[in-house]
């Protein structure tokens, strides 16, 4: 199997039908929130950060492993087509737990609106109707997509830090396989999949707004050590049914964004407010902002995104900026340095704009010198943790300042 990295870099019988195809983000509705006594929570999410071309790519299959954070009765797909300039058709989706590798224990086929084949517009998302799947907390879901036509543009989320696998060009339908024998060769970046959601009790669910560091840039590939997976590992030994959803892109910014890396501002209702029992938001973001914004910007932001999550209803949560000093590509000083307290300092006091922080800082930060991040947790580069760093991330925090109800807290 040969594998490329980089630049390829988303059933029993439906028990309600209904399609949505949009032109923009995906909002909740009341009829999201119900489905029977159990509402859709989001299990596992991402963003999409990245628009390429490519050529001669027709009748492909690809496969990605998810992840998931709470279990759930019944699953359903998000797909975006977001930075495409053509539409993209899905002739075939398939949904159902992973059998190692690029095996599926039983595909079970997805519907949008009764139909198995779907066509999203450009800029546009689609959300599958619900498949009635028992999905465990914790588990690792596979979602197949057929790509019957010709596809000229892919939407992505380009630093997965999953193998993604894919069959070659010409290859055919192979989304309801159960061995992987067909995926001839893997990437590590999501297409076109954006969410997963399941019905499950209306605990709700935590969104974790951030940069690389969040995204899991530089933990273990495939083995789902990013910060936030480690804390819905915490989060379900103590509150079952609690989400936790990483809305992580690589280099992303609060101040300010590109046209397919929108600033954390620009992106905040796509990637957190419209999440589907989204209830907290852990906002981590400022470190790329350090060297190109005051720190008056980096918290004016903050600040913007904490006020419009509560306008939600969301509580939030702010974490401290971690350390970054002999970064392997640059970019500290001692000005940065100044900038980082001093909104490190915001943070942990910001009266009313957050309901409680995470010390991210603290958990990592060389006691020796509290500039740099400190050996134990340094995956190379200085700025981006290793496996143990992101496992401090996770245990820093408070359970009880999420807000999700009582539990072994």
């Amino acid at each position: 199997m040969r594998s490329i990295r980089g630049r390829f870099v988303v059933l029993m019988p439906v028990v309600l039908a209904v399609l949505t195809v949009l032109a923009g983000p995906v909002a909740p509705t009341q009829a999201d929130q119900l489905v029977g006594q159990r509402g859709w929570t989001g299990t596992w999410a991402t963003s999409a950060s990245e628009h390429y071309e490519v050529s001669g790519m027709s009748e492909v299959t690809v496969r990605m492993p998810v992840h998931t954070s709470v279990g759930g009765s019944s699953v359903r797909i998000r797909l975006t087509n977001a930075y495409a300039t053509d539409p993209v058709t899905i002739g075939h989706a398939t949904v159902g737990l992973r059998d190692g590798g690029s095996a599926v224990a039983r595909p079970y086929d997805v519907r949008f609106g009764g139909k198995r084949e779907v066509t999203i517009p450009a800029g546009g998302e689609a959300v599958s109707d619900p498949v009635r799947l028992a999905v465990p907390a914790l588990a690792d879901l596979v979602v197949s997509l057929h790509l019957p036509g010709q596809v000229t543009h892919i939407t992505d989320h380009w630093w997965a830090q999953q193998t993604v696998y894919w069959t070659d060009y010409g290859a055919g339908d192979h989304a309801a396989d159960t061995t992987g024998d067909a995926y001839t060769w893997t990437t590590t970046s999501w297409p076109f999949l954006s969410g997963v959601d399941v019905t499950a009790p209306r605990t709700g669910s935590v969104v974790a707004l951030g940069d690389s560091i969040t995204d899991g840039s530089f933990s273990t590939a495939d083995t789902n050590q990013r910060w936030p997976d480690l804390l819905s590992a915490r989060l379900n030994a103590c509150r079952p049914g609690a989400g936790v959803l990483n809305a992580g892109i690589t280099s992303n910014r609060i101040t300010a964004g590109t046209a397919t890396n929108p600033s954390a501002l620009d992106r905040l209702d796509r990637d957190v407010l419209s999440q589907p029992g989204a209830r907290t938001l852990i906002l981590f973001e400022g470190i790329n902002d350090l060297g190109g914004a005051s720190a008056e910007q980096i918290i004016a932001g903050m600040t913007e995104i904490a006020d419009r999550a509560h306008r939600r209803g969301m509580r939030v949560v702010g974490a401290t900026i971690t350390p970054y000093k002999d970064f392997t590509w640059g970019g500290w000083t001692e000005d940065t340095e100044a900038r980082r307290q001093q909104v490190n300092a915001f943070v942990r006091d910001s009266g009313e704009v957050f309901d409680d922080y995470a010390d991210f800082d603290r958990a990592v930060r060389d006691p020796a010198d509290p500039r740099r991040l400190g050996t134990a947790y340094d995956s190379g580069d200085h700025l981006h943790p290793n496996d143990v760093g992101m496992k401090a991330f996770a245990d820093s925090i408070d359970l009880t300042s999420l807000g999700l109800g009582r539990g072994c807290f």
